[in-house]
């Protein structure tokens, strides 16, 4: 067991894969929703009006979960990427703001802070990846939509 831990630690994930054949199923699931090198990307790839909220769908390269990294999606004009995190009083030194947690993925119908209800006029819709603690990963890394044409 002590050699296994030495490996993984001198050679990484890939060495362990290489050598003992493959993860457990619970090592994948934590491999899958893990950032990959270039940091967790999500991206809006469409929107539609689906009764009185929107359907979106939405492509990452990772396999959001709630209680590890999952979507936070929020009305674009109403808040900054830094405030729809729980560190944004702390971290960024912005007021926290409102946004709709999720882990429904790829498909996706807005609610919560992030229903049309809650939009207060604005139009643009936004989505970035988000850790367990709902802390933005990355507030360079979010993507916004103007949606007017949905609306």
């Amino acid at each position: 067991m002590t050699r296994k831990f030495a490996i993984s630690l001198a050679f990484g994930a890939a060495a362990t894969l290489a050598i003992w054949g493959g993860l457990p199923g619970a090592a994948r699931a934590q491999e899958a929703n893990a950032c990959p090198v270039d940091g967790c990307i999500a991206k809006i790839t469409s929107v539609s009006k689906e009764g009185d909220e929107l359907a979106v769908e939405f492509e990452a390269n990772f396999m959001p979960e709630m209680s590890k990294n999952h979507l936070h999606v929020w009305w674009g004009d109403r808040f900054d990427v830094k405030q729809v995190s729980n560190n944004a009083e702390t971290e960024h030194s912005v007021a926290q703001g409102d946004w709709h947690p999720t882990d429904i993925y790829p498909s996706y119908v807005t609610t919560g802070a992030a229903s049309v209800t809650q939009r207060e006029g604005t139009t643009v819709l936004c989505v970035s990846p988000a850790d367990r603690n709902h802390d933005i990963i990355d507030a360079e890394e979010f993507m916004c939509l103007d949606v007017a044409d949905q609306l």
